[in-house]
């Protein structure tokens, strides 16, 4: 244990020392922190499902039925009916043959590439995909390949030059909504480079799923392009309120990731009660009350990030309920975040390695619970804070 102290100490002079606050109360649009209420701005919570009664009946109906645990991994004991049930329903859902549930989103993304590729194959990555992606393809032993974020052309020619000396299997690996800035990946566009290339395209959906395209789809429906992407990966952490992530996919594919994916294989599986809560959150996103609440979140993004937009602020080139407020070092983006905090709004300061150093960020995320009085009074709030004015 010699020197960790010393490492700590090291982080916290240079305002990276990271902490856990303890929240008292379910997610919602405000919770309570040391007996302290306060506006909830950085949860992924976005459609507001975490605290849904028809989430919580459903998760005790199934704890009721099933028990408290699985009892095994899927491949020894622990595939019950409702992990079927959920998988069919995803794979009705994405529009695929077949789709497969994972632990949570780190999970899937290390065990889908690490399952499906190999050493002489090569993955195409965007230079900001979040951490399960970039740790997946090591796993994976391929060849990797970074292209600049959202940089088709530069993607093009990556693949041109990679063609001279082409060996196995090319996958292009993206994010649908980047979880720091907030933008979506030109899903149309890369659809054609990987017809035209012979590529799988995959697509990390943990931030688009339930919140984008009519019926909550996620980035492809947004982009008319679902039926084309090879891998839908998406969480039910987020807009679904619920836990665990999932691959949609073509049957080949599932059942290699059936075989190989370790995260997969080696895992107790989901307990009863978390199955029975995806499964009402996805027949909510898929019904009017989830249409109803994906527009009450359109229209709250579209005000706060007006707001702060006409402020004058940097938001990162988001359009997404992900609204990023460029600071840039460590120490004022700690010290506004504890500005924002004793005002009454709980706002994330996002550091290195999360992002790359220099542009350190406030994250707010909204929800479709927020108010529009809540949002306004946010947004006046957080642009006095970055100006430096007195609260």
């Amino acid at each position: 244990m010699t020197g960790l102290q010393h490492c700590l100490t090291d982080l916290a002079e240079r305002g990276m020392l990271r902490t856990l606050r303890e929240i008292e109360t379910a997610q919602g649009p405000r919770v309570k922190i040391a007996g302290q209420e306060l506006l909830l701005l950085c949860s992924n919570n976005y459609l507001g499902l975490a605290n849904h009664p028809a989430l919580i009946e459903a998760a005790c109906k199934a704890t009721t039925d099933f028990g408290a645990g699985s009892g095994a991994s899927r491949l020894i004991s622990g595939s019950m009916s409702l992990h079927h049930r959920l998988e069919e329903r995803i794979a009705d859902f994405k529009g695929t043959e077949a789709a497969l549930v994972f632990n949570s989103g780190y999970a899937a993304n290390n065990g889908i590439i690490q399952g499906l590729l190999g050493p002489e194959d090569t993955v195409f990555s965007d230079s900001l995909n979040h951490a399960s992606i970039i740790d997946g393809c090591r796993l994976s032993g391929a060849q990797i390949l970074v292209y600049p974020h959202n940089d088709m052309l530069a993607l093009e020619q990556l693949l041109e030059h990679a063609g001279k000396e082409r060996q196995g299997r090319w996958l292009i690996v993206t994010d649908g909504v980047f979880s720091m800035d907030g933008d979506l990946a030109p899903l149309d566009k890369l659809v054609d480079l990987k017809e035209r290339f012979d590529a799988w395209l995959m697509v990390d959906d943990a931030h688009g799923g339930g919140v984008l395209g009519e019926h909550g789809r996620g980035t492809a429906e947004y982009f008319h392009c679902l039926e084309k992407i090879d891998l839908q990966m998406g969480t039910f952490g987020k807009a679904f309120g619920s836990f665990g992530a999932y691959l949609a996919a073509g049957r080949e594919i599932i059942e290699t990731l059936i075989n190989r994916s370790r995260s997969f294989i080696f895992s107790t599986s989901l307990p009863p009660g978390v199955l029975g809560a995806n499964l009402a959150a996805i027949d909510l996103v898929d019904g009017v009350e989830g249409r109803r609440r994906r527009s009450r979140l359109a229209a709250n993004r579209q005000l706060f990030g007006h707001l702060l937009a006409e402020a004058g602020l940097d938001l990162c080139g988001s359009n997404s309920q992900i609204v990023p407020v460029m600071i840039g070092d460590p120490e004022p983006t700690m010290s506004a975040t504890e500005k924002l905090f004793s005002a009454g709004i709980f706002l994330s300061g996002i550091r290195p390695p999360t992002v790359p150093p220099g542009t350190c960020r406030l994250r707010a995320t909204l929800m479709a619970d927020h108010t529009p009085y809540e949002l306004r009074q946010a947004a006046q709030l957080l642009i006095s804070v970055v100006r430096g004015e007195q609260l």
